[in-house]
């Protein structure tokens, strides 16, 4: 008798709908065109399956709309911060809250505070916003995540590993009094949301307090690494979500959260510490760049969302559902032999624009034309994670990075599993026409953080 495959389903069922608008070819080409090939340009109207984030695009559930009725407005002391604050020590398990705008924002006051000139600011991979704010601080970011991460091809099921050896190296090389803290990312995003192991988590606490250095968590998305910690790390497999997430986070000293991912709210962020200097030094600066302390630049009943959704974030079913649906795409994708990262990360799927537009250099962008060229098919938005992302060093040249991704993220409680067969299908036909397309150059760089703004030309 032949075994029957158990698939996931989504825990929900669905109260409203949003319509979209549905563009034709010759639509598509004019957006495209008049948002400069970037596809951070488009307006969100023009756009049929918007993969661009998983930022502040999740699907609130009837108890955070619930929530929201229950704002309290108050300037101080909304009863909502209290809230926020029970529930990131109870899930989270960090003694003090600094609530922010976004994650980003939590990013800004921890490197005023921890990063002095000079600094060196190691980590499993860079991120975008988190560099630059190192950056501005004086701080240097250097790469410490394991090599496997750098190869899209590879199994290795914790790609987001710190290599201890290189991190021992810096040390010996800048001095522990040189390191303010290591920059510590669940999970990897620019890897394509590879997961740290818990092992490895555990080894690097070990060097950090021998050595007297903080930890800092980039907790974005920590229930998802935490979902491949149950499902890959012998030990783990009977514990729930929630116990996980309370582990990893007891091996750092403090966190910067994007609750627009993970904790499933359209904006809100927060700073997390254990240590009472950092905190009180935090709560002043945050009036100083966000709000007052107990709100940060959230109304009432956006912590309140923020709130509930840190707890359905943690249930098992719901991770199990999120991830799967991600797994399911990728699946898809290799279907119709679409290169992707390896294994499949846990936010979206990570299309390698190196093995699929080979004939393009990365001085002509493979990965934003790619991201163009899935619009123009099927309406589908996209983002570039390569050499525009990676930006420029302080001489001017340009970072290029071995990874040269499009992300196709899966906001959360949204999608189908219906779109996901239109996504796949829409890259397997630009996969086939791969050879007849060329690469562009950039007609405009902004400053700072220049994948959100720069425009490009297609190459003649």
């Amino acid at each position: 008798m032949k075994n029957i495959k158990q698939s996931w389903a989504e825990p929900y069922k669905i109260k409203m709908v949003e319509l979209l608008k549905m563009t034709t070819p010759a639509q598509r080409k004019k957006a495209m065109q008049d948002a400069g090939y970037n596809t951070f340009l488009l307006k969100s109207e023009d756009v049929y399956i918007d993969l661009l984030t998983d930022s502040g695009t999740s699907a609130m559930s009837d108890r955070q709309w619930a929530g929201m009725m229950l704002g309290d407005e108050a300037y101080a002391g909304s009863r909502n911060f209290y809230h926020l604050e029970q529930v990131v020590q109870d899930v989270y398990g960090y003694k003090y809250l600094i609530p922010t705008h976004q994650g980003r924002g939590a990013e800004n006051i921890l490197s005023k505070i921890l990063i002095k000139k000079g600094d060196i600011i190691p980590g499993n991979m860079y991120f975008t916003t988190t560099r630059l704010h190192q950056e501005l601080a004086g701080g240097k970011f250097e790469d410490i995540i394991i090599d496997e991460a750098h190869d899209s091809e590879s199994e290795f099921p914790f790609k987001g590993n710190v290599d201890l050896d290189k991190l021992e190296r810096l040390i010996k090389k800048h001095g522990a009094a040189k390191i303010p803290y290591v920059s510590m990312a669940t999970s990897v995003n620019m890897a394509g949301g590879q997961p740290i192991s818990m092992k490895n988590l555990k080894a690097l606490r070990a060097m950090t307090k021998k050595h007297g250095i903080r930890v800092i968590h980039d907790m974005t998305r920590v229930a998802e690494n935490a979902y491949f910690i149950q499902q890959r790390e012998k030990g783990y497999e009977n514990k729930t979500i929630k116990e996980i997430v309370h582990e990893i986070n007891s091996y750092t000293d403090g966190a910067t959260m994007s609750a627009k991912k993970d904790a499933l709210v359209n904006i809100g962020g927060f700073l997390a510490v254990n240590d009472w200097d950092i905190f009180e030094e935090a709560r002043n600066m945050v009036v100083v760049y966000e709000g007052l302390h107990t709100y940060g630049g959230l109304a009432g009943r956006d912590m309140e969302a923020m709130a509930i959704g840190i707890g359905e974030s943690v249930s098992d079913e719901h991770i199990k559902a999120r991830v799967g649906q991600v797994i399911y795409l990728g699946e898809k994708m290799l279907e119709y032999d679409v290169p992707i990262v390896k294994p499949i990360g846990g936010h979206g799927i990570f299309v390698d624009a190196k093995k699929f537009l080979p004939h393009i250099p990365q001085d002509n962008y493979p990965a934003q034309t790619l991201a163009a060229e899935i619009y123009l098919d099927s309406g589908v938005r996209t983002m570039e994670r390569g050499v525009v992302s990676a930006g420029r060093k302080a001489n001017g040249e340009n970072y290029y990075p071995k990874l040269e991704l499009v992300r196709f993220t899966i906001p959360r409680r949204v999608y189908t599993q219906a779109h996901m067969d239109v996504i796949a299908e829409s890259a397997g036909r630009v996969y086939q026409r791969r050879a007849k397309i060329k690469g562009m150059k950039m007609v405009y760089e902004p400053k700072y953080l220049r994948f959100f703004q720069a425009q490009f030309e297609k190459l003649k």
